[in-house]
C-alpha cells in the first residue's frame, strides 16, 4: 500500500504552484512505510490530494514530485512516456536536430527529477542524483535506451548529490560496450574529445554550446584570455572565429593536454596562435594586470562557487574579485564574457555582483547580451532553480 505523505497547513503553496521540490520542514508526517525512493502520495494538511512524489528521508528534500496528477501511476510505462516526450520535444527544434551533443533529458525541468541524460554520437551518458531515481533505475535506463536508438549507455551516478540522498557511487557502462574509438563530436564545425569516464558531469558542458559559438563570432582579429578554460571549448571556437591570439589558462595539467589534443584535432586551426597556460586563474589575472597586460575579449567560465545559498556570501567574494581583475585587463572597447553556474547565485545576484565589480575598476560597462544555457537545457518556469548557468556579455570604456 502507497504511503501518505502529509504537508503541514499553509505548506502547500509551492506544491500549487508545480515546484517538484518538498522539503523536511514542510511535512507534517508519512503514515504507512515508505523506503527510499518510494513513491508517496502527497496530501495538504486537510488530506486533499496534491502529487505523488519519491521518498527520500536523507536529503533535506524529503521528497521529489513525479506528477502533479495525484491519479497517474508510477510505473515502468510512465518513465517511458515521460522520456520519449522530453525527446521529442527536442527533435521539435531545428537547431537541436543535428546536433552531435545533445542533452536528452534535464531533470526536474523535463518532470523527471535526478534524472540526466546526454546523447554524444550513439552514447548516452546517464546520471542518476536522486532516491527515487535510482528506485526506477532498470526502467529508466531501458527507456532512454529505446527512446534514444542509441548503441550503448554509460552510467555516470558519481555527483556528490547522491551522498545527501544516501547513495553510494555507481558508475560503469549498464547498456552495451565501450566503442572502440575514443569519443569524439563536432561541435559548431570543431571537433572536441569526451571522456565520459572521467571527465567533468558527463563527459562535456554541453549548455555552453551557443555560447561557444558567440565566442567565435566575437574573436576576428582579437586578443583573447579564456580563464578556466577547462578541454578548451572556448578557445577552440575563437581561434576558428580568427583570433589574432587565444591565451587559455586553467589549474589543470590534465584538461589543458586535452585541449592541446583537441586543437590537434583540428588541423584547420592555427595552432601557432594558442597559448596555453597551467596557473590558478586568481593570481594569474592579477598577474597579468600588474604587467599591464590588455585584452579585447576575456572569457570567465569558473566552476561552481555556490552550490547552495549557504555558500552564497563567499562565492560572491570569488566573482567579484575574478571579474574585478578581469576588467582591470580588458583594452577600452573589450568584452568580458562572464558566467556563474552556481544555483546559490540568482541572475539578479550575479549582475549586482558585476555591477559592483565594474564600480571598484572605476569602467563603464554594459551588458550586450544576457547569455543562458543552450535549448536542450530548458528551465521550467515553476523551478527557477534549473536556471543554474547564467552569464552575461559586457562590454566596457
Amino acid at each position: 500500500m502507497t504511503a501518505t505523505l502529509k504537508l503541514l497547513a499553509g505548506k502547500d503553496k509551492s506544491i500549487k504552484a508545480r515546484h517538484p521540490w518538498i522539503f523536511a520542514g514542510s511535512v507534517s508526517d508519512v503514515s504507512g512505510r515508505a523506503k527510499p525512493g518510494d513513491t508517496v502520495d502527497v496530501v495538504a494538511s486537510n488530506g486533499r490530494p496534491l502529487a505523488r512524489a519519491a521518498w527520500s528521508p536523507e536529503s533535506q528534500i524529503r521528497a521529489r514530485v513525479w506528477t502533479f496528477d495525484p491519479n497517474e501511476t508510477i510505473d515502468h510505462a510512465f518513465f517511458k512516456r515521460r522520456i520519449a516526450a522530453a525527446i521529442a520535444r527536442r527533435d521539435a527544434l531545428p537547431e537541436l536536430r543535428a546536433q552531435q551533443g545533445l542533452r536528452l533529458i534535464h531533470a526536474e525541468s523535463d518532470g523527471l527529477p535526478g534524472i540526466t541524460a546526454d546523447r554524444y554520437g550513439d552514447t548516452v551518458v546517464v546520471a542518476l542524483t536522486s532516491a527515487g531515481a535510482e528506485k526506477w533505475r532498470a526502467a529508466i535506463i531501458d527507456s532512454i535506451y529505446k527512446a534514444s536508438g542509441c548503441a550503448r549507455i554509460y552510467e555516470r551516478s558519481d555527483a556528490s548529490a547522491r551522498s545527501r540522498e544516501g547513495l553510494a557511487i555507481v558508475t560503469g557502462w549498464c547498456m552495451g560496450e565501450a566503442p572502440v574509438e575514443a569519443l569524439v563530436i563536432e561541435e559548431n564545425g570543431v571537433r572536441m574529445s569526451v571522456d565520459i569516464v572521467a571527465g567533468h558531469k558527463t563527459g562535456f558542458y554541453l549548455d555552453q554550446r551557443d555560447n561557444r559559438r558567440r565566442v567565435g563570432e566575437l574573436s576576428a582579429n582579437k586578443r583573447v584570455l579564456n580563464c578556466f578554460c577547462y578541454t578548451g571549448g572556448f578557445s577552440l571556437q575563437a581561434l576558428k572565429g580568427g583570433a589574432s591570439e587565444v591565451i587559455s589558462v586553467d589549474s589543470s595539467g590534465p584538461a589543458l593536454a586535452t585541449a592541446q589534443h583537441n586543437l590537434a584535432l583540428n588541423p584547420q586551426l592555427d595552432a601557432t596562435s594558442a597559448i596555453w597556460h597551467e596557473a590558478d586563474v586568481f593570481a594569474d589575472l592579477r598577474a597579468r594586470h600588474n604587467a599591464n597586460e590588455k585584452f579585447d575579449l576575456i572569457i570567465l567560465d569558473p566552476p561552481k562557487f555556490a552550490p547552495s545559498a549557504a555558500h552564497a556570501e563567499r562565492a560572491a567574494r570569488a566573482y567579484k574579485d575574478i571579474n574585478l581583475q578581469a576588467m582591470k585587463c580588458l583594452n577600452p572597447g573589450g568584452m568580458l564574457m562572464s558566467y556563474s553556474c552556481s544555483g546559490g547565485i540568482s541572475v539578479a545576484h550575479f549582475q549586482q555582483i558585476i555591477a559592483d565589480a565594474a564600480t571598484d575598476a572605476a569602467r563603464t560597462t554594459r551588458i550586450v547580451q544576457r547569455l543562458q544555457g543552450a535549448a536542450d537545457h530548458p528551465v521550467d518556469v515553476a523551478f527557477p532553480e534549473g536556471e543554474y548557468l547564467k552569464g552575461l556579455l559586457l562590454q566596457l570604456d
